[in-house]
């Protein structure tokens, strides 16, 4: 009953704030005074700063913040097909996935951040949905605090939960805050405005949601209808294949983008 007044009492206030202040592209003004559409990379005036350190993301396999390793052109053929897709219908909003835990949804979730933000004309939020232990702040070596939880349960403004880890082009939302009964949260009518506000507010802009895994919880299955796409995430030699069809059993066909296979070793 606390969590359903504190839903009730939030969504009441939800239609006064604003869901996100982070800048997006802006048009330039041309030589002959007249609006053009030339893209600018953003800032982050009004998000709050807390850097990541390199040498953490790196140990956690957030491989892609480097320009060398082999697996960013793997994530740069991903990036492209993803991108193809969605000039067939449009695509701002992505799940990631997997069937079981530590099959490496997480790691894939945050490299995919890492390539997307390279495209020249994108910008890329990151946001931690997993509540019973996020994982993408503490990946990337950030000591942030504020999660989507103080949305939903304290009514703090999106605004104030965005933090710019100092790459370029790229927002996360993730704190250390856990809840054990999320269903409730991101299945409500607050989590389907956000994600529509989200995948909405830009066009440049692709949104990752980083969500439990499928089998044996609800929380994948309740957000799934609300996105653009869903990949899933199954690890070389530990996914069983009973698992991937019983997972991909519980999500709409229509949203299933592919699979990416982590820890590949060929």
């Amino acid at each position: 009953m606390k969590l359903r007044k504190a839903l009730d009492r939030a969504k009441a206030q939800r239609d006064e704030q604003a869901p996100e202040a982070d800048m997006g592209a802006a048009p330039s003004e041309s030589s002959n005074g007249q609006p053009s559409r030339q893209w600018q990379s953003p800032t982050y005036a009004d998000s709050a700063t807390c850097r990541l350190d390199p040498a953490i993301a790196e140990k956690n396999r957030g491989v892609c913040l480097n320009p060398d390793p082999a697996e960013v052109e793997r994530y740069k053929i991903l990036r492209t097909r993803i991108s193809n897709m969605s000039r067939q219908r449009p695509m701002n909003t992505i799940m990631v996935t997997s069937p079981a835990k530590g099959e490496g949804k997480t790691v894939t979730c945050i490299n995919m951040g890492f390539t997307f933000a390279r495209a020249m004309n994108q910008t890329v939020l990151l946001v931690d949905c997993d509540f019973k232990g996020q994982d993408i702040h503490r990946y990337l070596g950030i000591d942030s605090r504020g999660s989507l939880i103080d949305y939903f349960l304290d009514d703090r403004p999106i605004k104030d939960l965005i933090v710019w880890p100092g790459v370029e082009k790229l927002t996360l939302i993730s704190g250390n805050r856990t809840i054990s009964d999320s269903t409730e949260l991101l299945s409500s009518e607050m989590m389907e405005s956000l994600v529509k506000e989200m995948g909405s507010r830009y066009d440049d802009r692709y949104v990752f949601f980083d969500a439990p895994p499928v089998l044996g919880h609800s929380e994948a299955i309740s957000m799934a209808p609300l996105m653009d796409g869903i990949l899933m995430v199954v690890e070389a030699g530990k996914t069983s294949k009973r698992d991937i069809r019983n997972a991909l059993a519980l999500l709409p066909r229509e949203k299933f983008l592919g699979f990416v296979l982590n820890k590949q070793t060929v």
